[in-house]
């Protein structure tokens, strides 16, 4: 597979053509960033820890029946995936309160929710990504009734998968982001997860293993990525 022109670049990836019209290759990058590109830092070994760690998550969500963009890992840093058609809106879910849904609502972090929250976000860094709701999606024609339907759905067929999944590695998956996209007319999981794009709390500490690490400068970033990524039995070598 022949790499070509850099289609994208963006906060902590880069995106490039190849000579198959139909797949991409992301390539994971050190940089790290927090607060909407504010704060930006070369870490080093995060692009291979996030691509492989992402790797891993997409398989185990595939084996889960989920549909993922995820194709063939190339490189420490770099995977073939499908070229998606991206849906301009994020995927928020919540199984603990923290972040932004305490300054929203006025609650305390670490609540533990009776069920799982769904929440929907416009992808805009310039207006700090402001939260949407169905209307303004369908309105916009940013997606379909249809198409709402089945991020739901599958947002939170991915929650009962990972949940269980870091809750017997020992901890709690707290919130995080999934983005959509089309791949012939059909709705699949795209971008990454890794924990620059999720909340992980140690079960017993409730000390962070995501990028909090580094929006609140408690150190050691990608150790503590690395040491998720041991617990899980994602392999980084």
């Amino acid at each position: 597979m022949e790499k070509k022109a850099e289609l994208y670049r963006g906060k902590a990836k880069s995106v490039f053509e190849t000579d198959d019209p139909k797949r991409l290759i992301m390539l994971f990058r050190d940089d790290t960033s927090a607060f909407d590109g504010q704060k930006i830092e070369q870490l080093a070994r995060k692009g291979k820890t996030n691509n492989k760690f992402n790797y891993f998550i997409m398989k185990k969500l595939e084996e889960a029946g989920i549909p993922t963009q995820m194709e063939k890992l190339l490189s420490d840093n770099e995977v073939l995936v499908k070229k998606l058609t991206m849906l301009p809106i994020e995927c928020v879910v919540r199984n603990v309160t923290a972040g932004s849904i305490c300054r929203r609502l006025g609650v305390e972090q670490g609540m533990e929710l009776k069920t799982p929250t769904f929440e929907f976000f416009l992808k805009n860094d310039a207006l700090h990504d402001p939260m949407v709701n169905d209307s303004h999606i369908i309105s916009f024609g940013w997606g379909t009734q249809e198409q709402i339907d089945e991020m739901k759905a599958l947002s939170f067929k991915i929650n009962d998968v990972l949940k269980k999944m870091f809750d017997d590695a020992g901890f709690i998956l707290v919130d995080y982001k999934l983005e959509f996209g089309l791949f012939d007319g059909k709705l699949v999981l795209g971008d990454e997860f890794s924990p620059d794009g999720c909340r992980l709390w140690d079960k017993e500490t409730r000390q962070s293993f995501d990028k909090d690490r580094f929006r609140k400068d408690l150190g050691n970033v990608i150790e503590g990525y690395e040491e998720v990524a041991r617990r899980i039995g994602c392999p980084l070598d």
